[in-house]
């Protein structure tokens, strides 16, 4: 076992090597949650586990997501009460493995009338039942007085009353690679840049893939007894490698978000906001930022085509401000930041994407290649226990079972209490801001001491990305582009404005000195995420319609 959980950049060729001559009993096609998840239970188990990432782990859906741990209350008018239930209740199991990554939160519901906030209570009873929810973490109500306390941005002549309950706020891509990193802990070996471009089949059966590592140009055979095909909205063209003729499975749903300076609207709890077309969204304040999300809309062309922010898609989004919140409306110049990801949702013809299901659906394919789609984040840790399940059947093994007491923490989430506290005693121990150890706390757990110990400076003046977090990016996780960097280990890019740009050039000159980069391929990187950035934000340039 490897104790660390390691993914270190500069040992990607003894991966690589590992993965072409090794024999596994697994291997999963997908980094993202659902691909971390199943690895993560699998190794466990004491299979040998291998998993290919066709770009950076995380880097399609599981770092686009609404950053929430949430069973989805709104399932329930739509009869999933079973995915109600699972997803409710693995939110305090997901918060119990890494209370930094499962925090939880109040999340207030306004409503206009007496009788609308029972009909709300009545729901949300059930799900509380459903979730398993502790007496101290129940819903409350919350009158005139109380929200004038609490939230006093919010519009009391029309949302006298409120309800608030307990919902859990994540990060979606640093919980994929606590999960790959506790695989890799359990033995699995894990590669990102590493498109799966053939499933080998002898005899009718899958017998592993070949992939092609985008770093070095390598081509490797993963040989494997079970193939998993994990890979999201690119579930279909993986199956389309075992057999052409695969059936359609899935509807790519666009979901946009965008964030506001928190002081522009600074609300205290994440809100729930109507909009005009009965959808609900979400009003989450992080740090000092906002994040309002999400659409909800059909993405034509495929996965490879990145899904695009319009600036009817940030109207859509801000619209509701002004009907809950006594502050200037909103417009779409405002937005400091702002992301898509594709959900893929299992189709079903003559539904809208609002309508569709999220429960998970898992396919055996003619050569036996077992693919799952659908689902939520919040689901994963038991769409991968049932995907070992499966595995476990192929393979004709029975395989130990787990209990709870068996489950270490992932990585960084070895502490009791909350937060707040852990990012005390980082402040106490380190000569940075409050603000500042707030940030580490929550991104790492307690694996924010080691990171400061690497170097407690900032990477740039004035910013709250220390230097020791790229290092800790390159040695613990795979980093392999300054995009891997700012995106999706240290988030400056969505959570940050502030620090991004300003970040860019030294952070790229760092890695440039750990990984040998060259001159132009520096410039190239920076140019590359300035790119990224603008087209995250070029809605703020087009003209009204």
């Amino acid at each position: 076992m490897k104790e660390s959980g390691a993914l270190e950049t500069l040992e990607r060729p003894q991966r690589l090597a590992a993965l072409d001559t090794g024999r596994f009993d697994c291997v999963v096609i997908g980094g993202g949650i659902t691909g971390a998840g199943i690895a993560r239970e699998a190794a466990r188990r004491g299979l040998q586990v291998a998993l290919l990432e066709a770009h950076d782990f995380a880097a399609g859906t599981s770092s686009r997501s609404s950053k929430l741990i949430h069973g989805g209350l709104r399932y329930l008018a739509m009869g999933d009460v079973a995915l109600v239930r699972e997803t409710a209740l693995e939110r305090k199991h997901v918060h119990r493995l890494a209370p930094h990554l499962a925090e939880p939160h109040w999340m207030l519901v306004p409503a206009r009338s007496w009788a609308a906030l029972l009909k709300f209570r009545a729901g949300l009873s059930t799900y509380e039942t459903l979730g398993a929810v502790a007496e101290a973490d129940r819903h409350r109500n919350w009158d005139a007085d109380e929200l004038a306390r609490s939230e006093p941005h919010l519009r009391r002549d029309r949302y006298p009353y409120a309800c608030v309950y307990r919902e859990y706020v994540t990060d979606d891509a640093r919980l994929v690679l606590a999960n790959l990193r506790d695989a890799v802990r359990h033995g699995a070996v894990a590669l990102n840049y590493a498109p799966v471009v053939a499933v080998l089949v002898e005899a009718g059966r899958a017998i592993g893939v070949e992939a092609r590592c985008d770093v070095s140009g390598r081509r490797i055979r993963v040989r494997a007894d079970v193939v998993v095909n994990a890979a999201g909205p690119w579930a279909e063209a993986v199956q389309r490698l075992e057999s052409p003729a695969a059936p359609a499975l899935l509807h790519l749903s666009k979901g946009v978000h965008v964030a506001l300076p928190r002081a522009q609207l600074p609300i205290q709890q994440i809100v729930i906001l109507g909009t005009e077309d009965k959808r609900s969204i979400f009003a989450i304040p992080r740090a000092d930022i906002v994040v309002l999300g999400t659409t909800d809309t059909s993405h034509h062309g495929g996965p490879d085509r990145e899904p695009s922010i319009e600036r009817a898609d940030v109207e859509y989004l801000l619209a509701p401000i002004p009907r809950y919140f006594d502050i200037s409306p909103p417009r779409p110049e405002d937005c400091v930041t702002a992301w898509a990801g594709l959900r893929p949702l299992i189709a079903e013809p003559g539904k809208a994407p609002a309508e569709l299901s999220r429960k998970d659906e898992i396919r055996i394919g003619p050569a036996g290649v077992i693919t799952i789609a659908g689902g939520k984040l919040t689901g994963y840790r038991k769409m991968g226990e049932q995907v070992v399940v499966q595995i476990a059947n192929a393979l004709g093994r029975s395989l130990r079972g787990l209990s709870p007491d068996d489950e270490a923490p992932l990585p960084g989430g070895d502490f009791a209490g909350d937060v707040g506290a852990l990012a005390s005693g980082l402040a106490s121990a380190h000569p940075f801001a409050g603000r500042v150890a707030e940030r580490l706390a929550r991104l790492y757990g307690t694996e924010a001491d080691a990171i400061a110990q690497r170097g407690a400076e900032p990477i740039a003046p004035g910013t709250a990305v220390l230097c020791g977090e790229i290092d800790h990016a390159i040695d613990v996780e795979a980093a392999v582009t300054l995009e891997d960097v700012v995106y999706r280990r240290t988030r400056a890019g969505l959570y940050d404005p502030a620090a991004r740009d300003a970040m860019l050039t030294p952070t790229a000159e760092r890695m440039a000195v750990r990984l040998g980069w060259s001159a132009d391929r520096t410039a190239r990187e920076v140019a590359g995420v300035r790119a990224q950035l603008a087209a995250d934000l070029a809605f703020r340039h087009e003209e009204t319609t």
